[in-house]
Order: structure tokens, then sequence, then C-alpha cells
């Protein structure tokens, strides 16, 4: 993923070397504020990271006091300045340990999505990199380096999220027999329906009161509005579109 760090600038303080002062003047004067080579990165540009987590109280924080060390040193309260950029670090610091600590709880979580959706198993290749990167992260945070774990995090997660925002249908038309061979049996094999047609039994249970003959799971009519229960914990919503592309369980 190409990533676009916004390089917050806390505090850049040149000292100027020709001031026009009196020699005693510039004798009695002493400059205080350092030259800050500490700088934080924060993703503030990052559309992948939400805002809500962007724009958290530190880095609001980190800007206002950022602000208040420029004003201060145009000013001449250099020691003022000194200490709000000092803070304006700290805070900025405190922000990305945030939004690391906050990514790497969605990758956890999406992880976690992906075990019960069986993920693992049907895209081992996407899973296993996901939480490759996740370890990254969470291995980038025991070390205090917040950028790499904010960038092993997102990673992580737009492996995954691609699978969660694909839903699986939670109801399915009926087709007749003659066109498709529409039975319990084969509805239930369906890969975005179970995928196990041995699973029919999820579907009559479900459904008994929209069939014929609510004891007989054999009849069902063409056209009938079944109803596909979670089984997995995955997630369903919608009607089955054909053509559509679901992945299955």
């Amino acid at each position: 993923m190409s990533r676009k760090f916004f390089l917050v600038s806390l505090i850049t303080l040149f000292l100027v070397s020709q001031l026009v002062f009196s020699q005693d003047a510039q004798s009695a004067l002493e400059l205080k504020i350092p030259v800050f080579n500490s700088v934080a990165y924060f993703a503030a540009e990052d559309t992948s990271i939400p805002q809500s987590i962007r724009n958290n109280e530190f880095y609001l924080e980190s800007v206002r006091l950022t602000k208040l060390a420029q004003d201060t040193f145009e000013y001449g309260d250099y020691d003022a300045s000194s200490g709000f950029a000092e803070e304006a670090i700290r805070y900025a610091q405190l922000s990305d340990e945030y939004v690391a600590n906050q990514l790497i709880s969605e990758a956890k979580r999406l992880l976690d999505w992906a075990d019960s959706n069986n993920i693992a198993e049907r895209y081992s290749n996407d899973y296993n990199q996901s939480k490759n990167y996740y370890e990254t992260s969470v291995l980038a945070r025991v070390n205090e380096d917040w950028a790499g774990a904010i960038d092993a995090a997102i990673k992580s997660i737009e492996i995954l999220a691609a699978y969660e925002t694909t839903s699986l249908p939670s109801q399915y038309a009926v087709r007749t027999w003659s066109s498709v061979r529409d039975c319990l049996w084969n509805i239930a094999g369906y890969s975005w329906v179970y995928g196990e047609p041995e699973r029919w039994r999820e579907l009559y249970e479900a459904n008994k009161s929209k069939l014929p003959n609510p004891d007989n799971p054999n009849l069902i009519e063409p056209g009938t509005i079944i109803d596909i229960p979670s089984i997995r914990g995955e997630v369903r919503r919608g009607m089955w579109q054909p053509g559509r592309n679901y992945g299955g369980l």
C-alpha cells in the first residue's frame, strides 16, 4: 500500500546568524531554544485510518502546543517556546501510540472474525499474510516503533477487510427442479450457503412454516423465499443475486 504520512512539523527553529543588534546587546542575548531533531509521523492523510482515530485528543493537543511554541518563539519568549515544543513532541508520540493500539485492536478483531468464518482454510495465503503483518505490528509496538506498528497493522486490516465487506446472502428464492435441481439438499450444498449438502436440516428447521407440508422437507415450491441461518458466525445479509461471486464458506 502506498502510504502518505504527513510530517507534523512540531517546531523548526533557526538561529539567525546575522542579528541587527549592537555588540553589547548581542553578547547579552542567549538563545536557549534547542533545535529539535526528533519529529513524529502521523497518518493525517491516510484515509485507510478512520478520522476519529487520526484526529484523536493527543494529536489535537500536539497541534495546539506546536502553535503555542511558534507564537512564543516569535514573541521572543524562548524558554516558554522550548517547553511548548517539548510537550508538542510528547503528545505527538502519544498520538502515534494511540493510533497504533487502535489499529492493532482492529486487526485482531478481523483475525478473530476470519477464524470464525473459516477464512484461514479457504484463503490461506491472504489469511497468513494478514496474520504475519499483525504479528509484525505487535512486535513493533513492543519496541515502541509506532510508525512500523501503524504501517503493519494497516496492511493486516486491508487484507481481511475485503472479505468482511463481502457478506453472504441471508435469503434465497427457490428455483425449479427442472432448471437447477433445487431441493434442500442441493441448496445447502451451494458454496454461498453451507457448502455441505448434509446440512440441509439447518435450512429445513429454519423454513418449516414456509413449506406446503411442514412435515415433508422434500416438497418445496419454486419462488419460496427461504432464510439461510448463520452457522459459524458468518456475516449474512440480503437476497442471493445470480452471477455475484460470494466466495462461499
